[in-house]
């Protein structure tokens, strides 16, 4: 145990600013300092440090205590650890009294874990510099990758000697425990012969948020197919590799300063980054974002920019972890590195000062990125824009806080013009997938904790609870979207499907797909999807051979895309139009229990609106351009037609034929 001496001599030096400063971006407020809590997941600050009291305090998650159970909640370090830290921190000589076997070994794993990557560090430094081997291999490749010997120093840069133990003896000699070193990654073991694992290697320590090495990564200098380029030290009680970006500590103060976070992918882009003066850099080396990563940028910053190369690999990475991001409420911009460059090469390239000027102008919104992306890829395929439109409603759910409620609604405005589609469908689509995901998550804690069951009321902002409370049928199908008008011209070839082969007139015997083939108009003008007029041409095909098909000739057509429009036409819930447009289309018809025919009816007239007012823009234009006075008195009458068709529609006062 710490003796009462040292734990008053060290909680007589405890600045709380200090120590949770160097964990948590911390603005002065009055007498207080305020910032995001470490503690929970939030997008305004309600984490308070008051000096005088010497407490912290969350007023959201209702954590609170002093600097040492700060450490002890954020580091996950015991009371004796944090001790430890804090008499590192300010240099006051332990002494200890008897404590358990088991909790000296607990305390001296942790530590010893330290130590030895404080001492491999060093020790691969010197060899870097003061080997030939070092100077010839280790050193030359730094310089060739333009590194100057401060930048190295800086980052403590090393180099592993090409030999099988050089490394693991010195290790033991200085009577380091073998355990520990393996433990470390420094060291492995084959044949019972302990042996140096990153030999020939250049290294690059990994360092915590206080500067202290948690691990290493190993990079080869030579080409071979069965060595992997770079070897990282395993995961351990003082290394985990989703809870680390390389660099942090070096970039830290530039980041709140600047009030900005580049990331990029590799360590090398770090370095020449800071080199160049770009010290607000870290990297995810090469793995995908994790939610302990975004959270330890938002820590220092809400702006993030991710600098990725240009090619289809890079763009591909800039994409992962895009929803976890808007999750955590950072503001996200993408810049894409001209192919066949890295921030690397680029920045050496061009220049620290055209490099930032680079940055400035060709930043990209990253859900807008997504989406452009997106919609290049899925081209004219209607199938893979409905699933983009799902996709991007689903990333935009995610921003449900009150606090970003304006933001989600812009990017709704955005989006919805980007695609062309109903903006209040995208809202519907996208209220669709915040309460699903609540109820999910209301299901999961009710049977955890019946009592802690959470109120999706408390979590969404009034706007978007008013928004979701608007809805009417819970949202959309996504592929309506693309043109609002689109339902209708599938609900015509529901119609003929279901119901292609029942009675339309008593009368004359006819059917429903008499109706609408009989009508005098071209049925293919009346829609603009071409798969949909694929299928109206092939179901009249058979028809004209009197060979009417059922549902099942397209629900299993050998098209693949006829196949899945069809499932998706049958999916599709009743009554698509409002019962507003059907009893503003309604023809004085006795229905009985046949109210297929009232859709027959009210489909065919929606179509035949769409088309007269179509007609009527197009002839609007027309008379624009004609000089002629015939021609201007021809388009004038054509007008005064159509609209009196349009009216006659609008009004439900019959069936309208027109040439």
């Amino acid at each position: 145990m710490i003796s009462q001496n040292t734990i008053q001599q060290i909680l007589s030096r405890i600045d709380i600013v200090e120590i949770v400063g160097n964990f948590v971006k911390l603005k002065k407020r009055g007498a207080n300092y305020l910032g995001l809590c470490p503690f929970h997941n939030e997008k305004s600050p309600s984490f308070t440090v008051t000096p005088s009291k010497e407490i912290f305090k969350c007023f959201g998650c209702g954590q609170s205590g002093n600097a040492i159970k700060f450490l002890m909640e954020h580091e996950k370090y015991s009371y004796v650890e944090a001790l430890r830290w804090l008499a590192q921190k300010y240099d006051v000589p332990i002494e200890e009294t008897e404590v358990s076997p088991e909790a000296k070994q607990q305390q001296l794993m942790a530590d010893s874990l330290y130590i030895i990557n404080g001492f491999a560090r060093e020790y691969f430094s010197n060899t870097l510099f003061n080997t030939e081997e070092g100077q010839n291999v280790g050193l030359s490749y730094f310089e060739e990758r333009g590194f100057t010997q401060e930048t190295i120093r800086k980052f403590q840069l090393g180099y592993s000697l090409n030999t099988w133990d050089a490394f693991t003896k010195t290790a033991l000699s200085k009577g380091y425990n073998l355990e520990y070193l393996q433990k470390t990654g420094l060291v492995t073991v084959r044949n019972e012969q302990p042996g140096d694992n990153y030999r020939g290697r250049v290294i690059f320590p990994i360092h915590n948020q206080s500067g202290k090495v948690l691990g290493f990564g190993a990079r080869i200098l030579v080409k071979n197919d069965r060595a992997p380029k770079y070897i990282n030290s395993p995961e351990n009680e003082i290394y985990v590799k989703n809870r680390v970006l390389y660099g942090t500590y070096f970039a830290r103060h530039a980041i709140d300063k600047l009030n900005e976070c580049l990331l990029v992918e590799g360590y090398t882009d770090v370095i020449s980054l800071h080199q160049a003066g770009i010290e607000n850099v870290v990297a995810s080396s090469g793995t995908s974002l994790t939610q302990h990563q975004l959270r330890l940028i938002k820590k220092y910053t809400n702006n993030l920019t991710i600098l990725f190369d240009g090619d289809n690999a890079g763009i591909k990475a800039a994409l992962r972890g895009l929803d976890m991001a808007i999750e955590e409420g950072l503001n996200v911009k993408l810049v894409l590195i001209p192919d066949k460059e890295d921030p690397d090469s680029y920045v050496q390239k061009i220049g620290a000062d055209a490099f930032r000027e680079f940055i400035a102008s060709n930043k990209q919104d990253f859900v807008l990125f997504k989406l452009q992306i997106s919609m290049q890829d899925a081209g004219n395929d209607s199938n893979r824009k409905s699933q983009l439109v799902n996709e991007i409603a689903e990333t935009i759910s995610k921003i449900d806080k009150t606090e970003d409620f304006t933001r989600q609604q812009d990017y709704i405005r955005q989006c919805s013009q980007v695609l062309k589609i109903d903006e209040q469908g995208l809202i519907n689509l996208v209220n669709k997938f915040i309460r699903e995901r609540f109820q999910k998550k209301e299901q999961q804690q009710a049977r955890d904790n019946p009592a802690a069951a959470p109120s999706m009321d408390d979590e969404l902002s009034p706007e978007a609870i008013a928004a979701m409370e608007a809805m009417e049928n819970g949202g959309e199908p996504a592929v309506n979207f693309f043109n609002p008008d689109e339902k209708q011209e599938r609900e015509l070839v529901k119609i003929l499907l279901r119901f292609g082969d029942k009675p339309f007139s008593e009368e004359d015997k006819s059917s429903v797909a008499d109706y609408i083939f009989h009508l005098p108009y071209d049925f293919e003008s009346l829609a603009d999807n071409e798969l949909v007029k694929r299928i109206l041409r092939e179901y009249k095909e058979m028809y004209d051979q009197d060979n009417l098909p059922d549902k099942k000739w397209f629900l299993y057509h050998n098209d693949q895309d006829v196949a899945s429009m069809v499932v998706g036409i049958m999916e599709d819930k009743e009554a698509e139009l409002s019962a507003a447009w059907k009893d503003k289309f309604e023809i004085d018809t006795v229905y009985g229990d046949n109210a297929y025919l009232k859709d027959t009816i009210s489909t065919t007239n929606y179509l035949i609106l769409r088309k007269i007012r179509k007609m009527i823009v197009e002839n609007q234009e027309e008379l624009q351009r004609c000089a002629d006075i015939d021609e201007q008195i021809k388009c004038m009458q054509m007008n005064i037609h159509l609209k009196q068709l349009e009216g006659e529609l609008t009004k439900g006062l019959g069936t309208v034929v027109f040439k």
